[in-house]
């Protein structure tokens, strides 16, 4: 089966079918106002609340406007997909320093994205959902992260050692992971489900490997404790960074590995092993009774004092890869992105943007031409 551009959908029949959900979503999207695309489009605010509540249709000729404003073909409101059942709210790591708006639109990429996949998995099957649903006491004590994190280690099937990359790890049990847009270049990391399937979003600002395995890491500690917590908690917060440092160096062997005294080469040694920062072995081997507290100021006083970024590059950060794997898949079905675009409802520039965030974009070699 091939994978044809569909036809324009006429703007009178986009107005029968027009999903009132995909207006609030185009404007999150754009980061626009009711009052301001009210004015855009020659309506009153009431209006566009009413098309977005489903308590009014626009004409044909709103429609087309309202397609112009938001940069979104007629077919976006029209294109048979529905919102996505999402089981609670997103986990930001930075509610204080972002905007309600910046995390509105953070979602809606998210939800942009969602509808790429429904499109994609109509075509092939992508990687089944298998996480593990771990449960934490209340109150949680450290030793019941702990607990949970060796659990889940073993669910995934991984020994004793590192995690060789937490990224294909997340997309091989069916967890879809994309880089955020430079739109959403303030908003940290986060994770939300859309539809039956979990998305991790992922600063690409952090192109530090360490940095990138902890954000990755955190969010699965939020999709697999936090499955019916409200977020926003510190609590939370906290629970998931302990999950992620015990999940990528489980106590006991990282313990056994750690020198006894402050030896930033051996440390240099394990941060390439482990692929965790400096920063976050010092604070593990405190935590661990490996170093006393004048041992942990004095490393934390020598690493502030190198700043930022730390000694010792990993590399730049683990990046997604499945959603660009599925579409070079599909391209001896001569299915592009362009159609699946148009499934979507979707402009291909949007589409494009979504399937370069979930694939792996690997440093380009230039030759000069010229000889000198």
């Amino acid at each position: 089966m091939t994978g044809g551009i569909r036809p324009p959908v006429p703007a009178t029949a986009a107005v029968a079918a027009f999903e009132p959900h995909a207006l609030g979503l185009a404007r999150r999207w754009r980061r626009m106002r009711k009052n301001e695309l009210a004015r855009q489009i020659g309506v009153t605010a009431a209006a566009v609340s009413q098309y977005e509540l489903g308590q009014a249709r626009p004409s044909a000729a709103v429609l087309a406007r309202l397609a112009l404003a938001l940069m979104m073909p007629v077919e976006f409101f029209a294109a048979g997909i529905p919102a996505p059942m999402s089981p609670g709210r997103a986990h930001f790591r930075s509610l204080r320093t972002t905007s309600q708006a910046e995390r509105d639109q953070a979602e809606a990429f998210g939800e942009v994205a969602w509808r790429m996949v429904e499109v994609l998995s109509r075509r092939l099957r992508l990687p089944e959902l298998r996480l593990p649903q771990l449960d934490l006491p209340e109150p949680a004590r450290a030793e019941d992260i702990r607990a949970a994190a060796a659990a889940g280690r073993r669910e995934f099937g991984l020994d004793d050692g590192p995690v060789p990359h937490t990224v294909r790890l997340l997309e091989a049990h069916g967890v879809i992971v994309l880089s955020l847009p430079d739109a959403s270049e303030r908003v940290d990391a986060f994770s939300h489900w859309y539809g039956q399937r979990p998305f991790v979003f992922l600063n690409p600002g952090k192109n530090d490997r360490a940095r990138s395995r902890m954000d990755t890491a955190h969010e699965l500690g939020h999709l697999l404790l936090h499955h019916d917590a409200e977020p926003g908690s510190q609590i939370l917060e906290r629970e998931a960074t302990a999950f992620a440092s015990e999940f990528l160096a489980p106590s006991p062997a990282l313990a056994a590995e750690l020198p006894a005294r402050l030896d930033f080469d051996r440390l240099h040694e394990l941060k390439r092993r482990w692929g965790i920062s400096l920063k976050a072995l010092v604070y593990r081997g405190h935590d661990l009774g490996v170093y006393r507290d004048h041992t942990y100021r004095r490393g934390m006083t020598l690493l502030a004092q190198w700043g930022h970024p730390e000694p010792g590059d990993l590399g730049p950060r683990e990046q997604p890869s499945l959603l660009g794997r599925a579409v070079a898949l599909l391209g001896p079905q001569r299915v592009t992105i362009e159609s699946l675009a148009a499934q979507a409802g979707l402009p291909a520039a949007l589409a494009r943007s979504v399937i370069d965030a979930a694939s792996e974009q690997l440093p380009e070699l230039r030759l000069a031409t010229g000889g000198s």
